[in-house]
């Protein structure tokens, strides 16, 4: 049995450094719970970026709330090696288990949307979002094969899918190959569609899926973008296209807890929650009888899957000794 948590809760938008100074409040009630996964959804350090949806100009050229934002970000996001997460590190290494959350991340010049899994003892597995969906283009650049791996628990391995990529048939089979006995499915909201993708997810890769959501007002974008350090005019930019989003709640929730035969095991609402199930990993064992999408339901004789694990960073540079 394994016990899992979903923290269902509202971002610092924008203040990635805030947003991790409350991870600790966040996490530690799940793990006095008994928690030994948790899972937060898709970009909460940073918060999903929703004036890319909600602000009719967001994707003017040159709009100066879109500029400004964008550089914000660069400047907060998560890097390879994050001093700021050390103290969310211990904490996961004196109790033992592990956490997923989403962030943006900063590579060279470029955002990407990942999901980070910080693991007792080693530093955290990354998965990068292969393909940024419609709007987000806009902000994130896409990921490659070298982060679709899983991390090996005691209990099985686990691994991550972001939001659209749940839609991503190939996508799904390389993760199914690795046979997760748990997959972190990151949305920003899990609506109708994205919770018949983490259920559809589950029964064909035979494993327990926790699809995470979040809980965020434009009021939230408002604050965090108070905490950050603006000059006057990128924060009156940065300020008026927010203030175009609709007021009130833009995400909802609606995180729950699957099974691998589809069952929904938890399932929370529209506003903050903790989200506790137990894992009974013997469900694996007796779905696999009907269905292994990997093995005795494949076609290897019929189809073949290669999957290129190499990073692609663009530049080689080679030794000219």
């Amino acid at each position: 049995m394994v016990r899992a948590a979903i923290i269902q809760a509202a971002p610092i938008p924008l203040s990635v450094t805030q947003g991790i100074s409350a991870l600790p409040a966040l996490i530690e009630p799940a793990l006095d719970q008994g928690a030994t996964i948790i899972a937060f959804g898709e970009t909460f350090l940073g918060g999903y970026p929703l004036w890319l949806d909600e602000a009719p100009g967001a994707a003017l050229w040159d709009h100066p709330g879109t500029r400004a934002l964008h550089a914000l970000l660069l400047e907060e996001a998560i890097r390879i090696g994050d001093p700021r997460l050390s103290p969310i590190q211990d904490l996961v290494d004196r109790s033992g288990a592990l956490v997923s959350i989403g962030a943006h991340e900063r590579i060279r010049s470029s955002l990407y949307n990942c999901q980070l899994l910080l693991r007792p003892g080693q530093s955290p597995l990354i998965h990068r979002k292969l393909v940024p969906t419609h709007g987000e283009r806009l902000i994130w650049a896409r990921g490659d094969g070298s982060t679709l791996g899983t991390h090996t628990a005691p209990f099985g391995p686990v691994g991550s899918l972001i939001c659209w990529e749940h839609w991503m048939p190939l996508a799904r089979a390389a993760m199914h190959n690795q046979r997760e006995a748990v997959h972190i499915a990151a949305w920003p909201t899990v609506r109708e569609t994205y919770a018949i993708a983490s259920r559809h997810y589950a029964f064909e890769g035979r494993c327990f899926v926790l699809a995470a959501g979040t809980v965020q007002n434009r009021e939230d974008v408002l604050e965090g973008l108070d905490l950050c350090h603006l000059d006057a005019e990128a924060r009156k930019a940065a300020r008026a296209l927010i203030e175009t989003m609709p007021e009130g709640q833009l995400q909802f929730g609606g995180s729950m807890i699957v099974g691998p035969d589809a069952t929904i095991l938890a399932q929370a609402g529209t506003g903050h929650e903790t989200l506790v199930a137990d894992l009974d990993l013997h469900d694996i064992g007796q779905g696999l009888a009907a269905l292994d999408t990997d093995g005795h339901y494949a076609r290897p004789d019929v189809f073949e899957l290669r999957v290129n694990t190499r990073a692609r960073d663009g530049v080689v540079w080679n030794d000219q000794d």
